[in-house]
């Protein structure tokens, strides 16, 4: 089958704010995605603002931070977590049990909030991370049980890596809102909290470009800003056409800006 023509009638020129997600955009796993550095350089040479937007709660800012300069992109803007959002949905001085990785914990020792593995709490955190078992489960959904509410980094059930797809934090969230009998708030994409953050902070027109259109279409959509599917992560060209229909799609990243500029 032929690669898409990412062209579009509706959708020229680089929007001055641009809101990009990672994985699956710039990187697979520990690779990047060919053509996706010099990509955001030029994005970034066009537009006011780059904003690294990511569902990936499992690592700390900086981790994002050291692996973009790694691949040879300079952070000019924001990087922007669900864990970071997510945090902002409990009060400092609250204790919630984390059932995450160390970017939630980063960034609920920031807003001054107590955290804890098990027992009772304020708020059960859950988001993506790899040591995960029936025993966290188990200590999330009884916290949950007595009381606690559940709040969630995100609820992907997937996300791209060299290997292939893999379990992603809505896998995890699903058997602890399965045992607890309680559906989760979720701060990240596509959800209103993640929108709510940065319209505060970048306004109401913009660009948002990622592979997942649930997540990265939705979120534009909720946000009233363009969006732009690339094909180099969990959307494929035999998956097309999705919903919500986006605004550009291109083979990846590269190709995107390619059109754009």
């Amino acid at each position: 089958m032929d690669p898409p023509n990412p062209r579009s009638e509706v959708l020229r020129g680089v929007p001055q704010v641009v809101v990009l997600d990672l994985d699956g955009v710039i990187w697979r796993g520990q690779e990047p995605i060919p053509g996706s550095p010099e990509a955001v350089v030029a994005l970034q040479r066009e537009a006011e603002a780059v904003v690294f937007c990511t569902n990936n709660s499992s690592v700390t800012v900086d981790t994002h931070r050291s692996k973009l300069e790694g691949f040879g992109i300079a952070v000019e803007g924001e990087i922007v977590t669900s864990a970071l959002v997510c945090a902002e949905m409990v009060e400092p001085g609250e204790t919630v049990l984390v059932c995450a990785g160390a970017g939630v914990v980063e960034a609920l020792e920031s807003r001054g909030v107590r955290v804890v593995r098990e027992g009772d709490a304020d708020a059960v955190m859950v988001g993506y991370h790899t040591d995960f078992d029936y025993t966290r489960m188990a200590a999330a959904s009884t916290a949950v049980l007595g009381g606690a509410r559940l709040l969630a980094t995100n609820d992907d059930p997937t996300f791209p890596s060299p290997a292939g797809m893999l379990p992603g934090g809505g896998a995890i969230l699903a058997s602890i809102s399965t045992a607890a009998g309680t559906e989760p708030t979720v701060a990240g994409k596509p959800y209103q909290p993640m929108a709510d953050y940065l319209l505060r902070r970048y306004g109401n027109e913009g660009l948002v470009i990622g592979d997942r259109p649930s997540g990265d279409g939705g979120l534009a959509r909720r946000m009233g800003y363009r969006f732009g599917l690339v094909l180099s992560g969990v959307t494929s060209q035999s998956d097309l056409p999705v919903e919500p229909a986006p605004d550009i799609v291109a083979e990846d990243l590269r190709a995107l800006v390619e059109a754009l500029t």
